[in-house]
């Protein structure tokens, strides 16, 4: 606790910090409010909303999981500014003259990862049940397909986590934001469908982020499947478990660079 009330002064006047966790609060909301009111339909204008279901119980965990996937973005680059930052005006070695060591300062921006994540997958889940039980009219199947909000805390602490790897191992914002979106919205799709393409499993889904992006599919893709009968070969779980072994990559990955390099 002591070390995120200090996180906490760091960031507390941070306009950055303000702006982009406002983006998040704000935007996710809107935009489903959007699709939920005929944003995105099948046919253009006048056609069928159909997306118009996913947003009663208990589609909507899915639904909001996966906007949200998105839109997590933003704390992500938010954690890597907020670690960059350390470096660019020397608060880490401020941190260590006032008596931290350099386990205390990882573990403050740790912590700091962890409590967003949480923070988010709150905020989500409070959406899920205003939506959800606004467009169901009732709480009915509210606790059905509940555990995609966990889905989602682990996509945010994968997401969290391997931006605050890049942070550290990088050290400067504007390279680390770089290399986070070229990797997250290029470079790992390309290497996935190569990988899919001559494989008979789909085991380039494993790779770093996209193993939690499949714990919340578009909800189109998820109602075709439905339809057609189509089933993924690696279970829900597997993607569980291999995320959140990604997250335990980044912790040890990053506290090696942290303990390897000078400071």
């Amino acid at each position: 606790m002591k070390l995120l009330s200090i996180e906490w002064l760091k960031i507390k006047r941070y306009r950055t910090f303000w702006v982009l966790a406002g983006l998040f609060l704000l935007l996710l909301p809107l935009w489903n409010y959007e699709v939920a009111s005929g944003f995105i339909k099948l046919g253009g204008k006048g056609g069928v909303n159909f997306l118009s279901t996913a947003y009663s119980f208990p589609q909507v965990w899915g639904n909001m999981g996966f906007w949200g996937s998105i839109f997590i973005m933003f704390i992500s680059i938010l954690v890597i500014i907020l670690t960059t930052n350390e470096y660019t005006f020397r608060t880490n070695r401020q941190n260590v003259i006032d008596g931290w060591d350099r386990m205390q300062f990882f573990h403050a921006k740790v912590m700091l990862v962890v409590l967003l994540s949480v923070a988010a997958t709150v905020y989500l889940f409070i959406l899920g049940m205003v939506f959800g039980s606004g467009y169901s009219g009732s709480f009915s199947g509210l606790f059905s397909e509940i555990q995609q909000v966990g889905y989602f805390f682990i996509l945010s602490l994968n997401y969290l986590g391997f931006g605050l790897f890049l942070a550290i191992w990088i050290r400067k914002s504007g390279l680390a934001i770089g290399l986070f979106l070229l990797y997250s919205l290029i470079i790992e799709n390309i290497v996935k469908g190569t990988i899919n393409h001559y494989s008979d499993m789909p085991v380039g889904n494993l790779m770093p982020l996209q193993a939690s992006d499949e714990l919340l599919p578009f909800p189109l893709m998820q109602m075709a499947k439905s339809i057609l009968g189509g089933e993924s070969t690696i279970s829900m779980t597997t993607y569980a478990l291999v995320a959140t072994g990604w997250c335990a990559v980044y912790y040890f990955g990053a506290r090696a660079i942290l303990l390897r390099n000078d400071w």
